[in-house]
């Protein structure tokens, strides 16, 4: 197999979310493969001081929760600058809290954020991926797309359900010549994992229960992502890639 397979060069990505984080290193492994990169968030300092740090990038502010929004961002792109070959849907957030106990206004939030913005993006983006036969779309899934832990049941199922409209999109779009996929992150270093890595408890337990033992790192997620995003994924659709250290294979 030809390392040519992998090579971006001469396409476009949007990633959403990108300012840190998982977005982030996924928008500098993108580049580094040789993708033009444009980062999207809804703070635009913060998005200008991330492309200021990884250089030669462009910036999208949009409200991936606001359909509206994103399909205006995303139609003047198109028309004034041009086309995405390459979408990383990653937007998203975490709510921890007893299910009980979980406020109404939480759980709405986290469906906008992680499902809704799937939904918006992907559909703005795909319809002109569609008209020109080709495209690659990328969603961010969770290793609690297929497992959960206590206090985070809405977060479980909005992460269950990015897997599912992953499997739509491939199923709708496929024919038109998308390629849609999902990436699984387990416990990964990141600012939304904060508090977890923080708790001494909590990462003696998880790097037991990992069978690679530690906590994953961003760059980890760059591989998969560039997989999924080029020409070697081209019979790939409707798959969830897990990346978690092995946690989702044993008991």
């Amino acid at each position: 197999m030809s390392i040519q397979l992998f090579d971006l060069r001469g396409k476009r990505a949007l990633i959403t979310g990108s300012s840190q984080g998982i977005g982030f290193a996924l928008a500098k492994g993108l580049q580094e493969a040789g993708a033009e990169v444009v980062l999207n968030g809804r703070d635009e300092v913060k998005l200008k001081a991330a492309a200021a740090e990884l250089g030669g990038v462009a910036i999208l502010p949009f409200d991936v929760t606001d359909h509206q929004a994103v399909r205006d961002a995303i139609d003047a792109f198109e028309a004034q600058t041009g086309c995405f070959d390459i979408l990383v849907n990653n937007a998203g957030m975490q709510h921890r809290t007893p299910l009980e106990d979980f406020p109404a206004d939480a759980f709405e939030r986290l469906m906008r954020t992680n499902v809704s913005s799937v939904f918006n993006v992907g559909q703005a983006v795909a319809r002109h991926m569609i008209k020109r036969g080709r495209g690659k779309i990328v969603n961010i899934a969770s290793v609690q797309t297929a497992l959960a832990r206590p206090g985070i049941a809405p977060y479980t199922a909005t992460k269950g359900a990015v897997a599912n409209l992953t499997k739509g999109m491939a199923t709708d779009w496929a024919r038109y010549g998308l390629q849609c996929n999902a990436i699984a992150p387990g416990y990964f270093e990141t600012p939304l994992n904060a508090a977890l890595m923080g708790d001494p408890q909590f990462s003696a337990w998880l790097e037991k229960r990992t069978p690679a033992g530690r906590w994953g790192k961003v760059e980890e997620l760059v591989g998969a992502c560039i997989f999924l995003a080029s020409n070697a994924s081209s019979f790939v659709n409707g798959h969830v890639l897990y990346v978690d250290g092995g946690i989702t294979a044993s008991l």
